[in-house]
C-alpha cells in the first residue's frame, strides 16, 4: 500500500466554521449523470437532508441508488446540477468532502495483504485520528465487527462476510458527521447485524447524519424519512408511516394453489371490490395483493366469489400497509424480488 497521506489538514479554519453554520449535511439541486453510452443512470435528483436525520434511499436494483451516492461522496462526476455536502460545494470542495463523511460501499476498499488491525489503523492515520487515540479507536472497531480475534491475519483469507465487516470499520475510523451506507450489511449474519446497527443508531442518536440504502426493509424503518427511487429520479419521499399512508386501506394478501388461476382471481378482485375505492390488484408470486380502501368490508365477500368460482386458496392475510407493499405500489416489484443472492458467508 502506498504510504499514508493524512488527509485532516486540507479544511482551513473558515471552511469548518461555515460546515458548522449549515443546517443540513446533504443539499443536492437537479443531479444528472449521463454515461458515455448515453445511458442516463440519474435524471434530476434534488433533495434536502437535515443534519442528524437518518435517511433511506430505497429503489429496485438498477434504480440509481448507488450512482447517487457516488456522486454525493465525489467518486463520480455529474454531468449537471450541484450539491453541497456538509456545507462543501461538490464540484469546488471535493477534498473537503472527504474529509467529513464516512463511505461504504458495496465494492470493499480494504488492502488484502494487510492484517485486520493494520487496515484500520491505516485508515486512521489517513483521516488523521491523533496518534494517542488510535490504538483504542482500532480496537473498539475491531471488536464492533467482530474480528478482534482474527486481528492480526492478513485480509485476504478473511470470507466475503469478514471483509464486509472490516470494510464497515474503515469507514467510521474519523468519526465523521455523515455516513454514506451502501447496503451495509449484506453479507453480515443476524448477530452482526444487529450489533452494526445498534451501533448506527447509537451515533444517529448522537447527532450524526446517515445515508443508507439497504434491501433489508426492517432496516429501512429505522429511517426518519425515506426516498423512493426509480429509473434515476425519485418517485416519492416521505417518513415510513406517510408512505404507508399512500398506500391507503389495509391490504389483503391471498395465495391461490394453482398458477393458472392468478389472472381469473384478479379479474374477480375487481368485479367484487370495485374501481372506485382506490383499488389496486398485484400478481405476487404465491397469489394475488389487493389494496383497497374497503378490503375490509369486501374480503369476505371476495373470498365466497373465489370459492365459488372454484379457485383453490392456500390462505390468506389482511394487514395494514408495509414497507413492502410501498415498494410495490410504488416501483412494480417487491423487495424480495428486487434482492439479489446475498447469503451471508460464515465468519469461521
Amino acid at each position: 500500500m502506498a504510504e499514508t497521506k493524512t488527509l485532516k489538514n486540507s479544511v482551513s479554519p473558515k471552511q469548518r466554521e461555515k460546515r458548522h453554520q449549515e443546517m443540513y449535511s446533504i443539499k443536492a439541486e437537479n443531479l444528472k449523470l449521463t454515461y458515455s453510452d448515453g445511458t442516463e443512470a440519474v435524471k434530476g435528483i434534488s433533495l434536502k437532508v437535515p443534519e442528524g436525520e437518518f435517511f433511506g434511499f430505497l429503489g429496485p436494483n438498477g434504480a440509481g441508488k448507488s450512482t447517487t451516492i457516488k456522486i454525493l461522496v465525489t467518486l463520480l462526476k455529474p454531468t449537471d446540477g450541484d450539491a453541497e455536502i456538509n456545507g462543501f460545494k461538490l464540484k469546488k470542495e471535493p477534498q473537503a468532502i472527504r474529509e467529513t463523511i464516512g463511505y461504504m460501499g458495496q465494492e470493499t476498499k480494504i488492502d488484502e495483504e494487510l492484517t485486520a488491525k493494520e487496515n484500520i489503523r491505516y485508515f486512521c492515520e489517513a483521516y488523521g485520528v491523533p496518534k494517542e487515540e488510535r490504538e483504542e479507536r482500532v480496537n473498539e472497531l475491531l471488536e464492533l465487527v467482530e474480528l478482534s480475534d482474527v486481528a492480526n491475519k492478513r485480509a485476504r483469507g478473511f470470507s466475503g462476510g469478514m471483509k464486509k465487516r472490516l470494510d464497515t470499520a474503515t469507514a467510521l475510523v474519523h468519526e465523521p458527521p455523515l455516513i454514506f451506507l451502501d447496503e451495509p450489511t449484506t453479507g453480515f449474519d443476524p448477530k452482526s447485524r444487529r450489533k452494526l446497527w445498534n451501533y448506527i443508531k447509537k451515533i444517529n442518536n448522537e447527532g450524526r447524519t446517515i445515508f443508507l440504502t439497504t434491501q433489508y426493509l426492517e432496516e429501512a424503518e429505522l429511517c426518519d424519512r425515506i426516498a423512493v427511487i426509480k429509473d434515476g429520479e425519485i418517485i416519492a419521499i416521505g417518513s415510513p408511516s406517510d408512505l404507508k399512508e399512500r398506500v391507503g386501506g389495509h391490504i389483503l394478501e391471498i395465495k391461490i394453489n394453482k398458477e393458472e388461476d392468478k389472472k381469473a382471481a384478479e379479474k374477480i378482485a375487481k368485479n367484487t371490490i370495485g374501481s372506485n375505492s382506490n383499488l389496486k390488484v398485484d400478481l405476487i408470486d404465491e397469489g394475488i395483493k389487493i389494496a383497497s380502501d374497503n378490503i375490509q368490508d369486501k374480503g369476505t365477500e371476495l373470498l365466497v366469489e373465489l370459492k365459488n368460482s372454484k379457485i383453490e386458496l392456500k390462505g390468506f392475510n389482511l394487514h395494514e400497509p408495509t414497507l413492502d407493499d410501498v415498494f410495490l405500489a410504488l416501483t412494480g416489484e417487491t423487495a424480495s424480488e428486487n434482492k439479489e443472492n446475498n447469503e451471508f458467508e460464515e465468519v469461521r
